[in-house]
């Protein structure tokens, strides 16, 4: 998890002459204005509406855009049109910090809110899956090693059918995952962790990211077509309905929506590791990523109760160890994270992005 713990404000460099008006000189609004993941949506959620029944301030708006999807209307400029704050359930990528350049959105604070697990799910009426990451990637990759040991370096379009058919160890029953778009935080964060966590236990597709880095990430990150693995939207808890209505299938989604729906799903262990909140943030479950929001610097001081709405998110109330966000499913930050994302808040420092992909 380490290589995600840099906080504060992303200073974002531009060049050349920029013809949004500044903040201050547009018509203002009274309302904070957030996009972004649907995983960071249920716990947003909750702060905004404490916010706005503890302050002075209205309640937020909040639209469960996708992390990609937020991040390009927040990156649109600078002005009230252009949402305030974005929820992300990855980190920002360095095109979308050039887009934002690009558009005059020069400083970005950033908060990393606390941890959360990609699990796989099945309704609580089947039986429990134990699965590795080899397995979740032979079962929804687009192309695949061939099974054949006389050609066992060459790749084919994807061949198995059922779960038996990737691991005489798991269920003959259909391969079936409801799982969310491209432009989903999540879906970015289970093709990096989980599905190329089993794409390179193969040796020499492990090399081939030293030989060929575009080549090796289309494989491993690359999802099958062929209707296997189905596409449901932003909604996690569209999800969890269907899985309710179909025994036989399995869903992807995050830690929160599992913890907040038990009694109907339950998670599969990954490599041996079922998806608990200990197992979450001790980093032992292996597909658990950071969550974030992104906040535009100029518009705090010129749109009400920006600054207030931060310091909420990141209270001990909220994300602290004991927090109420805590209820709803969300990991909170280990104590000397946590000290460093309150450092870096408090002053809005500027620090510049080690590494955005």
């Amino acid at each position: 998890m380490n290589k995600y713990t840099l906080f504060g404000a992303i200073s974002i460099a531009s060049a050349g002459l920029f013809a949004t008006l500044p903040v201050s000189a547009q018509s203002s609004r009274d309302q904070i204005n957030i996009v972004g993941s649907s995983t960071v949506y249920p716990f947003a959620t909750v702060v905004a509406e404490n916010f706005g029944n503890m302050t002075k301030f209205k309640t937020p708006k909040i639209e469960p855009t996708g992390s990609g999807g937020g991040l390009k209307a927040f990156c649109a400029g600078i002005g009230v049109q252009h949402p305030d704050i974005t929820n992300a359930s990855r980190r920002i990528k360095q095109s979308e910090i050039d887009l934002c350049a690009k558009n005059g959105v020069k400083e970005i604070v950033e908060v990393n809110i606390g941890y959360d697990g990609i699990v796989i799910a099945n309704s609580v009426n089947a039986k429990p899956m134990s699965l590795s990451r080899r397995d979740i990637f032979l079962a929804l990759a687009k192309d695949v090693p061939n099974p054949d040991a006389t050609s066992a370096q060459k790749l084919i379009e994807n061949p198995y059918q059922t779960w038996q058919d990737v691991n005489a160890d798991l269920p003959a029953i259909d391969i079936e995952v409801l799982g969310p778009p491209p432009t989903s935080g999540t879906r970015d964060a289970f093709v990096e962790l989980a599905m190329e966590g089993g794409c390179k236990t193969f040796d020499w597709i492990k090399a081939m990211k030293k030989t060929d880095k575009n080549a090796y990430k289309a494989l491993c990150h690359t999802m099958r077509e062929d209707g296997k693995f189905i596409e449901v939207g932003e909604n996690d808890n569209l999800i969890v309905t269907k899985l309710n209505h179909n025994a036989s299938a399995l869903g992807i989604f995050g830690f929160s929506f599992l913890d907040q729906n038990g009694d109907s799903v339950q998670g599969a262990a990954v490599d041996g590791q079922a998806p608990t909140f200990d197992a979450i943030a001790d980093g032992s479950y292996p597909v658990s990523r950071p969550l974030y929001f992104y906040v535009k610097k100029a518009h705090i001081g010129t749109i009400p109760g920006i600054q207030e709405f931060i310091d909420e998110f990141v209270s001990e109330n909220a994300s602290g160890e004991d927090g109420y966000l805590t209820d709803k499913g969300l990991i909170p930050l280990p104590e000397e994270e946590r000290e460093a994302v309150l450092t870096a808040v408090q002053g809005l420092i500027s620090v510049k992005l080690a590494s955005a992909e």
